[in-house]
């Protein structure tokens, strides 16, 4: 079959919506997407990278959902017409998938960063026949289709606006995550998030979901008034003595702590906010090395790397939709929709800061 997919051939290119082919349908364990929206994540941007290693040419796009057109049979646990939230890729049969731990997949870097299946590489190409990276993140959702694992994908209520779904499957899911699983946060605990983007206001209305009381730092004051309006106490960076500020408001420092910004000074004002025996999780990859300041892990104080929010999607995505249903969780407040032939649109007004999280949207063609 044939569709639109946006394309990325070069780090330094723009975005080209071409034709593109798709030879084979869908295997035993995969389904066939009609995409109804595809977030757009930093983790899509940072292909751009001089160090990344993700193969190019590609379709790039991992927060699609939509509607299932075809599955490889009724033991995929789904059916033409479900409609899913697709999220990432795992093998499904590691010690860590094994142990509801999907994110620390043994695979997670080849299957979603670094080219996806080896044996899927040769059904995926341009109009000239050009191969095309097998899957991003098992989807490559910006795109009218997207074929990928049943494993992927977690059916949602069909009433539900499809269209802006796709986020919870990795950005709202993560920060989140974060709140709700790795931190287990809860009522009159106290959470610091630095950096309001996307996975950080998740973030805050999770906790504020959770109860907890939260504090946001971050340098534009457009998102710390979003912040303020979704429960957290508003810091600018720039706030004199950070850390002790943040201790001041929490009454002694906070349980947990949150970086999504990975600025190594913005890092160490986030361990010296804690308490004894509080948690810093990081989000953001890290590029260079981190140096801690003596004494910010004393007293017990820890820190770790979070993936993924250390989410089952199946589990966390529907309990997202319900804390959305109940208002209590807006996260389509956040979302502002653009068409796929106005990709590089969305991605400019992303790196400039003038969205929260832009989802591209489909346009069917006439066949």
């Amino acid at each position: 079959m044939t569709f639109d997919a946006a394309v990325l051939r070069s780090s330094e290119g723009r975005f080209s919506v071409e034709e593109v082919l798709l030879h084979t349908g869908p295997d035993a364990d995969e389904i066939l997407v009609r995409i109804a929206g595809c977030g757009m994540c930093r983790t899509d941007l940072a292909v751009r990278r001089p160090d990344s290693r993700s193969p190019l040419p590609a379709v790039l796009g991992h927060e699609g959902a939509g509607t299932v057109v075809e599955t490889g049979g009724p033991h995929t646990g789904l059916a033409t017409g479900d409609h899913v939230v697709l999220s990432f890729d795992s093998c499904g049969h590691c010690p860590n998938c094994q142990g509801a731990a999907p994110a620390y997949c043994d695979s997670f870097a080849e299957l979603n960063l670094f080219g996806g299946r080896k044996e899927n590489a040769a059904r995926f190409t341009d109009a000239a026949g050009e191969g095309l990276a097998p899957r991003w993140f098992g989807q490559s959702s910006f795109a009218e289709y997207a074929l990928v694992p049943a494993r992927n994908a977690v059916r949602v209520d069909p009433s539900l606006p499809i269209e802006l779904l796709g986020p919870l499957g990795c950005g709202f899911l993560t920060g989140a995550g974060a709140v709700l699983n790795s931190f287990g946060a809860g009522p009159h605990e106290t959470v610091a998030v630095f950096g309001a983007g996307a996975v950080g206001l998740a973030a805050i209305m999770a906790a504020t979901a959770a109860g907890a009381v939260t504090v946001a730092v971050d340098q534009y004051p457009e998102r710390l008034a979003l912040a303020e309006r979704y429960g957290a106490i508003p810091l600018p960076v720039t706030t004199s003595d950070l850390s002790a500020r943040i201790r001041r408001l929490t009454d002694g420092g906070a349980h947990y702590a949150l970086d999504t910004t990975a600025v190594p000074s913005l890092i160490n004002d986030a361990l010296w906010s804690l308490r004894p025996t509080g948690q810093l999780g990081l989000i953001a990859r890290l590029h260079t090395t981190l140096p801690i300041e003596p004494g910010a892990l004393d007293r017990g104080r820890r820190i770790s790397h979070i993936c993924e929010g250390d989410a089952v999607p199946g589990l966390l995505i529907p309990r997202l939709i319900g804390l959305w249903q109940a208002g209590r969780f807006p996260f389509s407040e956040l979302i502002r929709t653009y068409p796929l032939t106005d990709i590089n649109e969305a991605e400019r007004d992303c790196q400039a800061g003038r969205v929260i999280k832009p989802v591209v949207v489909p346009r069917e063609r006439s066949r």
